[in-house]
């Protein structure tokens, strides 16, 4: 039986040897290069402000490598939903739909062992191919994402790990995304029995999954940590002159290098959310009226200088954030992968179940 199921998944196996190959070479022409570049860059030294050590670094990335680093997103997004899409998928509905599995279900071997055997060798095969991917692009884009970390949030447009784009395209998350593609694809394969259909379902219900568990369900995986603080004094005004109106920049930019930052609001002491308060990579800003601060003409600009200190006094502001810190990278790691293979094996009962009640056509 399991000689039967191999023969039959070997030219998947193949197209994935072949490709794995690829990113292996790619992956060692290209990685020393990029390691260099972090060693003579002062980041391994550096602990604290290391902006400046994170921009030199980047600047020394050629394109080639850049082009790398985003095509790598890409690999760790395609690699779980193709491996659900053309290995799960057909597994058992192509079966159905081609009568074979008469053949199969008429032998000694128990219907039960004949799936198990087809889940246990293509998953297993799924889940290694995913973690050898994850394993070297992983390491392969170590630096940069190390460099991330330590330049306080972004260079170059480069995010921290803990972002989602990042987060789902690194340590062992894929493992889980690749055993809960798989067992989707033969799931939906067993209850729709054909081919063409289980595939696009398997695609767009996957894709609904990836967009909902990063946004619903991750941010809730632990406690996220909470800071609350009153806003004493504007950071920083500036005037629009073409609108009149008066920007107040609340706060700095939050300070956590590498954080998720869930929730970034202002309140009043009543909890409200203020409606002309935005958020952006510079901070808070509050939008008002210029007759609201206290104007000063100034002898060096037309403009002169407006003083907002005490519409924020009056006000009372509060900034609440919520954020999960950049040391839980791993622990959500492994619990959403656990997640994960915890939804595949359940979508396995379902395709055992359904198989062992369904009657041979």
């Amino acid at each position: 039986m399991i000689w039967l199921a191999w023969r039959q998944f070997r030219p998947q196996a193949i197209t994935a040897a072949v490709a794995l190959a690829v990113v292996a070479i790619v992956v060692a022409a290209t990685g020393p290069g990029i390691a260099s570049a972090y060693s003579s860059s002062g980041l391994p030294a550096c602990h604290a402000s290391c902006s400046t050590d994170a921009s030199n670094f980047f600047v020394g990335l050629g394109r080639l490598d850049l082009l790398l680093y985003l095509g790598s997103f890409l690999l760790m997004y395609l690699a779980p939903a193709l491996m659900g899409l053309f290995w799960g998928a057909p597994l058992i509905a192509r079966e159905v739909e081609t009568g074979t599995h008469r053949i199969a279900w008429n032998q000694t071997v128990t219907r039960t062992r004949w799936l198990l055997v087809k889940l246990g060798l293509v998953g297993l095969a799924a889940i290694g191919t995913a973690g050898l991917l994850s394993l070297m692009v992983t390491w392969w884009a170590g630096p940069i994402n190390h460099a991330a970390l330590l330049s306080g949030g972004q260079i170059g447009g480069l995010a921290p790990r803990l972002d989602a784009p990042v987060f789902d395209a690194r340590g062992v998350a894929p493992l889980g995304y690749a055993a809960f593609a798989f067992a989707l694809g033969v799931t939906v394969g067993v209850l729709l029995r054909r081919t063409l259909p289980a595939m696009a379902v398997t695609l767009v219900a996957f894709a609904v999954i990836q967009v909902l568990v990063p946004n619903l369900v991750r941010p809730h995986l632990l406690p996220p940590a909470h800071l609350t603080a009153p806003l004493q004094r504007p950071f920083g005004v500036n005037m629009n002159a073409g609108t009149g109106q008066v920007s107040i920049q609340l706060a700095p930019p939050f300070a956590k290098p590498g954080a998720w930052v869930l929730s970034d609001v202002i309140t009043t002491p009543s909890g409200a959310k203020l409606p002309n308060v935005t958020i952006t990579p510079s901070g808070a800003e509050l939008t008002v009226l210029p007759k609201a601060c206290k104007f000063t003409p100034g002898a060096a600009a037309r403009a002169g200088v407006h003083d907002c200190s005490g519409v924020l006094a009056a006000m009372h502001l509060r900034q609440s954030v919520s954020w999960q810190p950049a040391s839980r990278f791993w622990p959500l790691q492994w619990m959403e992968t656990g997640l994960y293979l915890v939804l595949a094996a359940g979508l396995g009962w379902v395709c055992v179940a359904q198989l062992r009640r369904r009657r041979t056509p």
